[in-house]
């Protein structure tokens, strides 16, 4: 039901914009509403890319969810999509792009589109959705002025 999309210019590479998403364990470090995450589950295929099965805990108000998700990670494009397993959703899919510019630092995108299956909290979300998501990707931003340094 709700979508989001986002498209910035950041000036960090689109390798380390990659690394930073694709670190699904250390969400709960900085990534609000995250309470947890747990890897149930990480395959390397043949055509270089990576599955990743995940749990991740959203605590958000009086709700404390559960939800699976398979992200495959694309290293050599610097993307990666998600797809829902299990929990509360009715559906969830999301992904990442990340392109060097020529001018330096890198291209990011964002999409998300989910339902949750509780009315209640659809609705609750629904208020704030767009915010929420804005929140989510400026705290990527911000880790991401942590672990590679204030731009320059």
């Amino acid at each position: 039901m709700p979508t989001h999309s986002e498209s910035r210019n950041m000036p960090y590479t689109a390798a380390q914009m990659y690394a930073l998403v694709s670190d699904v364990a250390r969400y709960p470090e900085f990534l609000p509403w995250n309470s947890a995450a747990r890897i149930r589950k990480r395959t390397e295929r043949p055509d270089g890319s990576i599955l990743l099965e995940a749990d991740l805990v959203i605590s958000f108000k009086v709700f404390r969810e559960k939800f699976g998700s398979r992200a495959t990670l694309w290293p050599a494009e610097n993307r990666l999509d998600v797809e829902y397993l299990d929990g509360p959703f009715k559906y969830l899919k999301s992904w990442w792009r990340f392109a060097d510019l020529p001018e330096g630092g890198c291209k990011a995108e964002f999409f998300v589109d989910f339902e949750f299956r509780n009315a209640i909290l659809q609705k609750v979300i629904g208020v704030v959705f767009d915010e929420a998501m804005r929140r989510i990707v400026r705290a990527f931003e911000e880790r991401a002025k942590v672990l590679y340094g204030p731009a320059a």
